[in-house]
């Protein structure tokens, strides 16, 4: 899990790259951005600097969920170079720049949507070893508070 807010610096692809590189294993990235010229961009960049997936998937927000989920449009930045394009590839006014973003969509639905997206790399075993690692955990916090409490109080 990475987070990435707008154009990375290469040394952040970079250390990203190396650390995909080293666990030695395929790296899928699913991407969630909001909808806009430059943000399709942000994503090309990110794929070609880092150079190191098995396989990207857009997971929010595409063309096709704003349409489908009837999203709003927010004012986009004037004078991006990139608008134009876009307006090209999805037939928006050229004069009207316009964007959408993620958090326009109920949480629930974000939540949905990127599970299920991430669903088929998840490994069943390790993830239930971990669920049973945390709650043994989560009982000795608890033991530990319990003991706690009942040194620390007053006669």
């Amino acid at each position: 899990m990475l987070v990435v807010r707008g154009f990375s610096s290469q040394s952040y692809a970079d250390v990203v790259r190396d650390r995909v590189v080293h666990e030695q294993r395929q790296a899928h990235l699913a991407v969630v951005g909001d909808f806009y010229c430059s943000g399709e961009d942000i994503e090309r960049d990110w794929v070609e600097r880092t150079g190191c997936w098995s396989s990207v998937t857009r997971v929010l927000l595409t063309y096709e969920q704003m349409r489908a989920y009837g999203l709003p449009a927010t004012e986009g930045k004037c004078g991006d170079p990139r608008w134009p394009a876009f307006t090209g590839r999805y037939g928006f006014d050229i004069e009207r720049p316009v964007q959408w973003e993620v958090e326009a969509l109920e949480p629930d639905e974000i939540q949905r949507l990127v599970l299920a997206a991430v669903d088929p790399y998840i490994d069943r075993d390790v993830l239930a070893r971990q669920i049973a690692r945390e709650e043994q955990q989560r009982r000795a916090l608890e033991g530990f508070d319990g003991r706690w409490g009942t040194r620390n109080e007053e006669p």
